[in-house]
Parts: C-alpha cells; sequence; structure tokens
C-alpha cells in the first residue's frame, strides 16, 4: 500500500529566524532543521496543511 501512496519532499530554503514560535514548531514537526534540509512525507492532509502554513520558508517538490 505504501508505494501507491504519493510522496513529496519538503525542502527549507529560508530561515526560521524571524518567524512565529508556532511557524518554528511546525518546521520542526515537518522534521526541517536548517536551510537546504530535506524531508520526504507521504501526502495527507494534515501534511499538506503544515505545508500550507510555511509555504513562504519551504518548497515542495514531488518524490
Amino acid at each position: 500500500m505504501d508505494s501507491l501512496m504519493e510522496k513529496i519532499k519538503v525542502v527549507q530554503v529560508r530561515s526560521a529566524i524571524d518567524c512565529s514560535k508556532r511557524q518554528k514548531g511546525t518546521l520542526k514537526a515537518l522534521g526541517l532543521k536548517k536551510i537546504n534540509h530535506v524531508v520526504v512525507h507521504n501526502v495527507s492532509p494534515q501534511i499538506m496543511g503544515m505545508v500550507d502554513k510555511v509555504k513562504h520558508l519551504v518548497k515542495v517538490e514531488e518524490a
């Protein structure tokens, strides 16, 4: 079943220094630690919602 699930690659492209605690927490929950760090997630409404909250800090690609 996992092979059928769509995956996305999330890359942090901007610093979280001047962001709110909430946005920093969202980046941490996504598994992002620093600029150019890449994580792969299965597509789900929860993950897409988190990505939408920090869309100005990340880049999303299909994996």
